[in-house]
């Protein structure tokens, strides 16, 4: 059975890396016994996939693990036992099977589902907000351009992010967006905060706000009617 797990990072634990996110998670799957599966050969190792990986120093709301087991005592079983292994910094939010594939096809794994992300951004020092811009969101989002810079082996090239903002909004003092975070588009948070303050004329150094990943999303139906929906919408408890 193929499961997916989606989990919270906050805290000091958003200062470890992607690689030791997932090291912590091979040991915590051992410890609470959770039957997992092995790939085959001279060196087997868990078959673990993660969405898109978390920026150093981000917390989040929404990051997500496939992994496969042989046999399971339910999903509130396999949540509980999974949480006690997990120190403060990393909650596990919810155990879902995902569902069998279709003859001739194979499940698509977390990282190759995502196509879009939701954050966060928020002042890190009391008293400063973003209601005060609320207004200019929409102007921001009027713009045919918005340019960033992007270091490649060629030099510096200019890159419009602007196909890639799918939403942007101010509530509750915080900078709301969602935008692309496909293999082929994907677009870092960072860059739309900064292309936003340069638009409200805000001089603010990048340790000033805290980025926070709200959620992950992948694409459901297709043509006009395809929509975003989350990436633990697909699959069911057991």
């Amino acid at each position: 059975m193929k499961i997916r797990i989606k989990f919270s990072k906050y805290g000091s634990l958003r200062f470890i890396g992607h690689l030791d996110v997932m090291r912590f998670f091979q040991k915590a799957i051992r410890r609470a016994g959770i039957d997992v599966a092995y790939t085959t050969g001279f060196s087997p190792h868990q078959i673990m996939t993660f969405a898109s990986p978390l920026g150093m120093g981000m917390c989040s709301l929404g990051e997500y693990m496939d992994i496969e087991v042989h046999s399971h005592q339910g999903a509130q079983d396999m949540k509980e036992r999974l949480q006690a292994q997990c120190p403060f910094g990393i909650d596990i939010l919810s155990v879902k099977a995902l569902p069998e594939p279709e003859p001739n096809k194979k499940v698509v794994s977390a990282m190759a589902s995502v196509s879009a992300a939701s954050y966060a951004a928020v002042w890190k020092e009391k008293g400063r907000s973003f209601c005060d811009y609320s207004g200019q969101c929409a102007d921001f989002l009027a713009q045919e351009e918005i340019l960033v810079e992007k270091e490649e082996k060629k030099g510096t090239v200019f890159r419009n992010i602007r196909l890639g903002i799918y939403e942007l909004k101010i509530e509750d003092d915080a900078l709301l967006f969602t935008v692309d975070a496909s293999s082929s588009g994907n677009i870092r948070p960072s860059w739309v905060v900064s292309r936003f303050l340069d638009f409200i004329h805000v001089a603010a150094p990048d340790s000033a706000l805290q980025i926070i990943r709200l959620e992950l999303y992948t694409h459901q139906g297709d043509g006009p009617e395809r929509t975003l929906i989350p990436l633990d919408a697909i699959g069911e408890e057991f």
